[in-house]
Protein backbone atom coordinates (compact mmCIF):
# COMPACT_ATOMS: atom_id res chain seq x y z
CA UNK A 1 0.00 0.00 0.00
CA UNK A 2 1.20 3.50 -0.89
CA UNK A 3 -0.01 6.66 0.83
CA UNK A 4 0.74 9.98 -0.82
CA UNK A 5 0.67 13.05 1.41
CA UNK A 6 0.84 16.05 -0.85
CA UNK A 7 -0.68 18.66 -3.11
CA UNK A 8 -3.76 18.55 -5.30
CA UNK A 9 -4.06 21.25 -7.98
CA UNK A 10 -5.89 22.30 -11.06
CA UNK A 11 -3.35 23.06 -13.78
CA UNK A 12 -4.00 26.04 -16.06
CA UNK A 13 -1.88 25.43 -19.16
CA UNK A 14 -0.99 27.85 -21.94
CA UNK A 15 1.10 26.80 -24.93
CA UNK A 16 3.33 29.08 -26.98
CA UNK A 17 5.89 28.72 -29.75
CA UNK A 18 8.62 29.70 -27.30
CA UNK A 19 8.78 30.67 -23.66
CA UNK A 20 8.89 34.45 -23.04
CA UNK A 21 11.93 36.21 -21.66
CA UNK A 22 11.50 38.27 -18.47
CA UNK A 23 9.31 41.30 -19.21
CA UNK A 24 8.28 39.94 -22.62
CA UNK A 25 4.79 39.10 -23.88
CA UNK A 26 4.38 36.36 -26.50
CA UNK A 27 1.31 35.05 -28.32
CA UNK A 28 -0.20 31.83 -27.03
CA UNK A 29 -1.17 28.95 -29.27
CA UNK A 30 -3.61 27.18 -26.95
CA UNK A 31 -5.09 26.85 -23.48
CA UNK A 32 -6.33 23.90 -21.45
CA UNK A 33 -6.95 22.77 -17.90
CA UNK A 34 -5.87 19.49 -16.37
CA UNK A 35 -5.78 17.89 -12.94
CA UNK A 36 -2.36 18.26 -11.30
CA UNK A 37 -0.41 18.90 -8.13
CA UNK A 38 2.76 16.94 -7.45
CA UNK A 39 1.10 14.82 -4.79
CA UNK A 40 -1.92 13.95 -6.92
CA UNK A 41 0.24 13.36 -9.99
CA UNK A 42 2.46 10.90 -8.15
CA UNK A 43 -0.56 9.18 -6.61
CA UNK A 44 -2.14 8.70 -10.03
CA UNK A 45 1.13 7.44 -11.50
CA UNK A 46 1.49 4.88 -8.71
CA UNK A 47 -2.13 3.81 -9.19
CA UNK A 48 -1.76 3.47 -12.97
CA UNK A 49 1.40 1.48 -12.33
CA UNK A 50 -0.73 -1.04 -10.43
CA UNK A 51 -0.36 -0.10 -6.75
CA UNK A 52 -3.10 0.38 -4.16
CA UNK A 53 -2.94 4.10 -3.33
CA UNK A 54 -4.38 6.50 -0.74
CA UNK A 55 -4.26 10.24 -1.42
CA UNK A 56 -4.04 12.51 1.63
CA UNK A 57 -4.41 16.22 0.94
CA UNK A 58 -6.90 19.07 0.58
CA UNK A 59 -9.10 20.73 -2.03
CA UNK A 60 -11.42 23.72 -1.87
CA UNK A 61 -15.19 23.83 -2.14
CA UNK A 62 -14.90 25.63 -5.49
CA UNK A 63 -15.49 24.58 -9.08
CA UNK A 64 -11.88 23.39 -9.54
CA UNK A 65 -12.12 20.69 -6.86
CA UNK A 66 -14.14 18.14 -8.83
CA UNK A 67 -11.88 18.40 -11.86
CA UNK A 68 -8.77 18.13 -9.74
CA UNK A 69 -9.97 14.78 -8.33
CA UNK A 70 -11.63 13.27 -11.41
CA UNK A 71 -8.77 11.14 -12.73
CA UNK A 72 -7.83 9.96 -9.24
CA UNK A 73 -11.41 8.82 -8.72
CA UNK A 74 -11.57 7.14 -12.12
CA UNK A 75 -8.36 5.25 -11.35
CA UNK A 76 -9.77 3.91 -8.06
CA UNK A 77 -7.57 5.93 -5.71
CA UNK A 78 -8.71 5.97 -2.08
CA UNK A 79 -9.64 9.61 -1.33
CA UNK A 80 -10.79 9.06 2.26
CA UNK A 81 -7.88 11.14 3.53
CA UNK A 82 -8.56 14.10 1.20
CA UNK A 83 -10.36 16.93 2.99
CA UNK A 84 -12.45 19.84 1.68
CA UNK A 85 -11.61 23.28 3.10
CA UNK A 86 -12.83 26.85 2.67
CA UNK A 87 -9.70 28.00 0.79
CA UNK A 88 -9.66 27.68 -3.02
CA UNK A 89 -8.29 24.55 -4.64
CA UNK A 90 -4.59 24.91 -5.42
CA UNK A 91 -3.59 25.96 -8.91
CA UNK A 92 -0.52 25.69 -11.11
CA UNK A 93 -0.06 28.21 -13.91
CA UNK A 94 2.00 26.54 -16.63
CA UNK A 95 3.58 27.86 -19.80
CA UNK A 96 4.74 25.22 -22.29
CA UNK A 97 7.07 26.16 -25.14
CA UNK A 98 7.24 24.60 -28.57
CA UNK A 99 10.24 22.47 -27.54
CA UNK A 100 8.29 20.91 -24.65
CA UNK A 101 10.06 22.89 -21.92
CA UNK A 102 7.92 24.67 -19.34
CA UNK A 103 7.81 27.26 -16.57
CA UNK A 104 5.37 26.91 -13.67
CA UNK A 105 3.95 29.11 -10.91
CA UNK A 106 2.18 27.20 -8.13
CA UNK A 107 -0.39 28.85 -5.83
CA UNK A 108 -0.83 26.60 -2.77
CA UNK A 109 -4.25 27.75 -1.47
CA UNK A 110 -5.95 24.63 0.01
CA UNK A 111 -2.66 22.73 -0.03
CA UNK A 112 -1.33 25.12 2.62
CA UNK A 113 -3.92 23.75 5.06
CA UNK A 114 -2.46 20.22 5.09
CA UNK A 115 -1.38 20.10 8.72
CA UNK A 116 0.84 18.08 11.02
CA UNK A 117 -2.36 16.56 12.38
CA UNK A 118 -3.28 15.45 8.86
CA UNK A 119 0.14 13.85 8.55
CA UNK A 120 -0.37 11.86 11.75
CA UNK A 121 -3.85 10.78 10.64
CA UNK A 122 -2.51 9.60 7.29
CA UNK A 123 0.19 7.48 8.90
CA UNK A 124 -2.17 6.00 11.48
CA UNK A 125 -3.79 4.07 8.62
CA UNK A 126 -0.44 2.66 7.43
CA UNK A 127 1.41 -0.49 8.48
CA UNK A 128 5.10 -1.30 8.75
CA UNK A 129 6.44 -2.00 5.28
CA UNK A 130 4.00 0.36 3.54
CA UNK A 131 5.31 3.25 1.44
CA UNK A 132 4.82 6.96 2.12
CA UNK A 133 5.40 9.46 -0.71
CA UNK A 134 6.07 13.15 -0.08
CA UNK A 135 6.89 16.31 -2.03
CA UNK A 136 7.27 19.96 -1.06
CA UNK A 137 4.01 21.62 -2.16
CA UNK A 138 2.47 21.33 1.32
CA UNK A 139 3.81 22.95 4.53
CA UNK A 140 7.31 21.85 5.51
CA UNK A 141 6.24 21.16 9.09
CA UNK A 142 3.69 18.62 7.86
CA UNK A 143 6.28 16.92 5.67
CA UNK A 144 8.72 16.75 8.59
CA UNK A 145 6.08 15.32 10.92
CA UNK A 146 5.25 12.64 8.37
CA UNK A 147 8.93 11.71 7.95
CA UNK A 148 9.48 11.42 11.70
CA UNK A 149 6.35 9.29 12.14
CA UNK A 150 7.27 7.08 9.18
CA UNK A 151 10.68 6.33 10.65
CA UNK A 152 9.11 5.57 14.04
CA UNK A 153 6.54 3.21 12.52
CA UNK A 154 8.84 1.33 10.13
CA UNK A 155 7.21 2.81 7.04
CA UNK A 156 9.37 3.32 3.94
CA UNK A 157 9.50 7.03 3.05
CA UNK A 158 10.17 8.55 -0.37
CA UNK A 159 10.60 12.29 -0.80
CA UNK A 160 10.83 14.17 -4.07
CA UNK A 161 12.45 17.48 -3.09
CA UNK A 162 10.47 19.57 -5.55
CA UNK A 163 9.77 22.36 -5.78
CA UNK A 164 12.94 23.68 -4.18
CA UNK A 165 12.20 25.32 -0.82
CA UNK A 166 14.45 26.58 1.98
CA UNK A 167 13.77 23.32 3.86
CA UNK A 168 14.47 21.00 0.90
CA UNK A 169 18.04 20.04 1.80
CA UNK A 170 17.22 19.28 5.43
CA UNK A 171 14.02 17.34 4.71
CA UNK A 172 15.63 15.49 1.82
CA UNK A 173 18.08 13.85 4.20
CA UNK A 174 15.31 12.52 6.45
CA UNK A 175 13.73 10.05 4.01
CA UNK A 176 14.69 6.49 3.14
CA UNK A 177 14.69 7.42 -0.56
CA UNK A 178 15.34 10.91 -1.91
CA UNK A 179 14.57 11.83 -5.53
CA UNK A 180 15.93 15.05 -7.03
CA UNK A 181 16.66 16.52 -10.43
CA UNK A 182 20.13 17.85 -11.22
CA UNK A 183 19.53 21.32 -9.75
CA UNK A 184 17.82 19.97 -6.64
CA UNK A 185 20.62 17.49 -6.03
CA UNK A 186 23.20 20.27 -6.09
CA UNK A 187 21.35 21.82 -3.14
CA UNK A 188 21.44 18.49 -1.31
CA UNK A 189 25.12 18.02 -2.04
CA UNK A 190 26.05 21.62 -1.23
CA UNK A 191 27.89 21.91 -4.56
CA UNK A 192 27.01 23.64 -7.82
CA UNK A 193 27.91 22.88 -11.40
CA UNK A 194 28.62 19.18 -10.84
CA UNK A 195 28.09 16.52 -13.50
CA UNK A 196 29.24 13.09 -14.58
CA UNK A 197 31.74 11.37 -12.30
CA UNK A 198 31.79 14.30 -9.88
CA UNK A 199 28.01 14.09 -9.44
CA UNK A 200 28.19 10.32 -8.91
CA UNK A 201 30.87 10.82 -6.26
CA UNK A 202 28.68 13.40 -4.51
CA UNK A 203 25.73 10.99 -4.64
CA UNK A 204 27.88 8.25 -3.12
CA UNK A 205 29.08 10.61 -0.38
CA UNK A 206 25.47 11.49 0.52
CA UNK A 207 24.48 7.81 0.49
CA UNK A 208 27.40 6.91 2.75
CA UNK A 209 26.54 9.75 5.13
CA UNK A 210 22.79 9.15 5.41
CA UNK A 211 22.32 5.51 4.43
CA UNK A 212 19.48 6.52 2.12
CA UNK A 213 18.89 5.62 -1.52
CA UNK A 214 19.82 8.66 -3.63
CA UNK A 215 18.22 9.11 -7.05
CA UNK A 216 18.92 11.93 -9.52
CA UNK A 217 16.77 12.35 -12.62
CA UNK A 218 18.70 13.65 -15.63
CA UNK A 219 16.03 14.51 -18.18
CA UNK A 220 16.76 13.02 -21.60
CA UNK A 221 19.85 11.29 -20.17
CA UNK A 222 17.75 9.08 -17.89
CA UNK A 223 18.44 8.61 -14.20
CA UNK A 224 21.33 7.80 -11.85
CA UNK A 225 21.06 6.27 -8.39
CA UNK A 226 23.04 4.92 -5.45
CA UNK A 227 21.54 1.85 -3.78
CA UNK A 228 23.27 -0.35 -1.20
CA UNK A 229 26.62 1.22 -2.05
CA UNK A 230 26.38 0.67 -5.81
CA UNK A 231 25.84 3.16 -8.64
CA UNK A 232 22.92 2.35 -10.97
CA UNK A 233 21.69 4.08 -14.10
CA UNK A 234 18.76 3.73 -16.47
CA UNK A 235 18.14 5.34 -19.82
CA UNK A 236 14.85 6.83 -20.87
CA UNK A 237 13.17 6.00 -24.16
CA UNK A 238 14.06 7.73 -27.41
CA UNK A 239 11.12 10.10 -27.94
CA UNK A 240 10.19 13.49 -29.36
CA UNK A 241 8.80 15.34 -26.28
CA UNK A 242 5.50 17.20 -26.48
CA UNK A 243 5.32 18.34 -22.84
CA UNK A 244 7.73 17.41 -20.04
CA UNK A 245 5.58 18.70 -17.17
CA UNK A 246 4.47 15.27 -15.92
CA UNK A 247 7.69 13.32 -16.44
CA UNK A 248 9.23 13.71 -12.99
CA UNK A 249 6.05 12.89 -11.09
CA UNK A 250 5.40 9.88 -13.32
CA UNK A 251 8.90 8.61 -12.57
CA UNK A 252 8.33 8.98 -8.83
CA UNK A 253 4.97 7.24 -8.83
CA UNK A 254 6.15 4.35 -10.97
CA UNK A 255 9.27 3.89 -8.87
CA UNK A 256 7.23 3.74 -5.65
CA UNK A 257 4.74 1.30 -7.17
CA UNK A 258 7.49 -0.92 -8.57
CA UNK A 259 9.34 -1.11 -5.25
CA UNK A 260 6.04 -1.66 -3.42
CA UNK A 261 5.38 -4.61 -5.74
CA UNK A 262 8.76 -6.13 -4.84
CA UNK A 263 10.69 -5.47 -8.06
CA UNK A 264 14.46 -5.50 -7.77
CA UNK A 265 15.85 -1.98 -7.57
CA UNK A 266 17.48 -1.92 -11.06
CA UNK A 267 14.24 -3.17 -12.64
CA UNK A 268 12.15 -0.63 -10.73
CA UNK A 269 14.51 2.15 -11.84
CA UNK A 270 14.31 1.09 -15.50
CA UNK A 271 10.52 0.82 -15.42
CA UNK A 272 10.17 4.25 -13.83
CA UNK A 273 12.55 5.82 -16.36
CA UNK A 274 10.55 4.38 -19.25
CA UNK A 275 7.27 5.62 -17.75
CA UNK A 276 8.74 9.10 -17.30
CA UNK A 277 9.71 9.18 -20.96
CA UNK A 278 6.24 8.13 -22.11
CA UNK A 279 4.72 10.92 -19.99
CA UNK A 280 6.38 13.44 -22.32
CA UNK A 281 4.30 12.32 -25.30
CA UNK A 282 1.07 14.07 -24.25
CA UNK A 283 0.17 17.49 -22.85
CA UNK A 284 -0.79 17.94 -19.20
CA UNK A 285 0.56 16.36 -16.04
CA UNK A 286 -2.07 13.73 -15.24
CA UNK A 287 -3.47 13.06 -18.74
CA UNK A 288 0.06 12.20 -19.88
CA UNK A 289 0.73 9.51 -17.24
CA UNK A 290 0.94 6.15 -19.06
CA UNK A 291 -0.85 2.97 -18.07
CA UNK A 292 1.16 -0.01 -16.85
CA UNK A 293 0.35 -1.87 -20.08
CA UNK A 294 1.82 0.96 -22.17
CA UNK A 295 5.04 0.93 -20.17
CA UNK A 296 5.29 -2.88 -20.36
CA UNK A 297 4.89 -2.73 -24.13
CA UNK A 298 7.91 -0.43 -24.44
CA UNK A 299 10.08 -2.50 -22.10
Amino acid sequence: MITVLGSINMDLIATTARLPKPGETVAGTGFSTAAGGKGANQALAARRAGASVRMAGAVGSDSFAEGALTLLKEAGTDLGLTKTVSEPTGTAHILVGGDGENVIVVVASANATVSESDAVTALEKMAAGDTLMLQLEIPAASVEKALVEARRRGIRSIINIAPLTPEAARLGRMADIVIANETEFELLAGKSGIAGAEREAAMKDLHDETGQIVIVTLGAEGVAAVHQGDIHSAKGLAIEPVDTVGAGDTFCGYLAASLDAGLAFPDALRRAAAAGSLACLKAGAQPSIPLASEVAARL
